[in-house]
């Protein structure tokens, strides 16, 4: 990422965090009804409202700006500056009182991730990622760890149900070579290996507002970010992704992902 975020991008997405937050803490741990979408994926009340909330905010200051989110649709897509918004990043953990679901507050520019937040209401953790600047969680600077491969590696991932196809297979070679994999993690898994708990964190049937918070986080902690052929990640291409701490594991998982790694 070359150009810097500009200041006021940065604020509006602490504050689009604060509103989904408020939304968030409200609904979870309490009977709320659980709708299936189209997709079988489970959504809430707090998914709506938060995102509402956000979405209020970016109108009142910045009309001109384009938002993509996961329950509302899209707006104005086609501007330079488009927000990626997420209310609740694993929905599933959500309506289980797992805390480990997230908010993810996404910016991007001409397609290309420029902000990002991942937060987590109930933890009070929140994980700034910006273009020309560091990474930090709660304000303090973080950043990945040293991994020499797969061997050593600790992965995140959600789930099988999110693969398909010869993606299965890919995963199962992923599983076979790394030493511990940590499941039903959505975004705090990439917050995780953006503070040096983990190596590699990879998914399959990400949608835009699932990744672009994810780039900013994962690339500002001094990690890699991209599709699993190694490419960079933008919007509209992104939805198989492999996140890494170390240059030496992600090309071992690029050829592992390929079927060219030896497990």
């Amino acid at each position: 990422m070359s150009d810097a975020c500009p200041p006021a991008f940065i604020d509006l997405a602490g504050r689009l965090a604060d509103a989904a937050g408020v939304v968030a803490r409200r609904y979870f741990r309490q009977p709320v009804d659980v709708e299936a979408k189209a997709d079988q994926s489970p959504v809430t009340v707090a998914d709506r409202e938060a995102e509402a909330a956000m979405r209020e905010l970016i109108e009142a200051e910045f009309p001109d700006h384009g938002i993509a989110g996961e329950e509302h649709g899209d707006v104005r897509t086609d501007a330079e500056y488009v927000w990626h918004l997420d209310p609740i990043d694993g929905t599933r953990s959500f309506i289980s009182g797992k805390p480990v679901f997230g908010i993810l507050v996404g910016l991007a520019r001409h397609g290309r991730p420029l902000l990002g937040v991942i937060d987590q209401p109930v933890n009070g953790e929140r994980w700034l990622g910006a273009a020309g600047r560091p990474t930090t969680l709660n304000g303090q600077p973080v950043s990945v760890r040293a991994c020499p491969g797969p061997a050593l590696a600790t992965m995140f991932t959600t789930g099988r149900e999110w693969y398909q196809g010869d993606e299965l297979d890919a995963l199962e070679r992923m599983l076979a070579a790394v030493k511990m994999t940590m499941w039903s993690s959505d975004c705090y898994g990439f917050a995780l290996l953006s503070t040096g708990f983990a190596d590699i964190a990879m998914e399959a049937g990400m949608e835009n507002y699932d990744f672009c918070a994810l780039v900013p986080v994962v690339e500002g902690a001094g990690g890699i970010f991209s599709d699993w052929q190694g490419n960079p990640v933008t919007i509209g291409n992104g939805a198989q992704v492999l996140a890494a701490g170390d240059a030496r594991v992600h090309a071992a998982a690029l050829k592992l992902l390929a079927g060219e790694g030896q497990i």
